[in-house]
């Protein structure tokens, strides 16, 4: 028998996970085989690593969480960008909170994570990474937005950071903050939440 209160509750108290994925952009199924299989992984993964790290009370989410994913292209990402951040230019991803607290018969909303193909297909390949490794890391960035991380400081960008290495350790994806699988130019790619 356990004596710990806590790992008991917490694992009879694991969320729903409802994950809506729209294709958008054809290429998507061309270039990442089975890409819907892939982000409900990295969706499940992120959300329960949150869970564990007690970050996001379980107890909250009575009937569970839904999260939306649109994997679409750099016209329509661009297009969100400029309207919702000001920045007229593409970037690989977005996340938009919902803010909804839910009830205990609908799930909470979390929000929207948006994949831009043609900006993460062509980060993959300047990293030299498997671009269906690059895309479970880019779910995840985005997934942990919608549940509070963020990167405005140093200590939080470390424990953002620490937190998606350990999920895609899980996913058997490679450190993508690992020197090796640093962004050309030094630049952090991954700044796309919305508050």
């Amino acid at each position: 028998m356990n004596d710990d209160p806590d790992s008991s509750q917490s694992r009879s108290r694991l969320p729903s996970i409802a994950v809506a994925i729209t294709v958008e952009a054809p290429g998507w199924r061309a270039r990442v085989p089975d890409v819907e299989a892939l982000v409900r992984r990295a969706v499940r993964a992120a959300v329960l690593a949150a869970v564990a790290a007690q970050h996001e009370p379980a107890a909250r989410w009575g009937a569970g969480v839904e999260i939306s994913v649109l994997l679409s292209d750099d016209a329509r990402v661009r297009d969100l960008n400029r309207r919702y951040r000001g920045r007229d230019a593409p970037t690989n991803v977005l996340s938009f909170p919902a803010g909804d607290e839910g009830t205990d018969e609908a799930p909470v909303l979390l929000g929207d994570v948006v994949l831009a193909l043609e900006t993460v297909a062509r980060e993959a390949a300047g990293q030299a990474k498997p671009l269906g490794d690059h895309v479970a890391h880019l779910i995840v960035h985005g997934v942990l937005h919608l549940l509070g991380y963020d990167h405005e400081s140093d200590a939080a960008a470390a424990l953002m950071e620490a937190l998606e290495v350990r999920i895609l350790s899980a996913l058997e994806v490679p450190d993508p903050y690992a020197p090796a699988a640093a962004t050309p130019g030094g630049e952090d790619e991954t700044t796309g939440a919305l508050s």
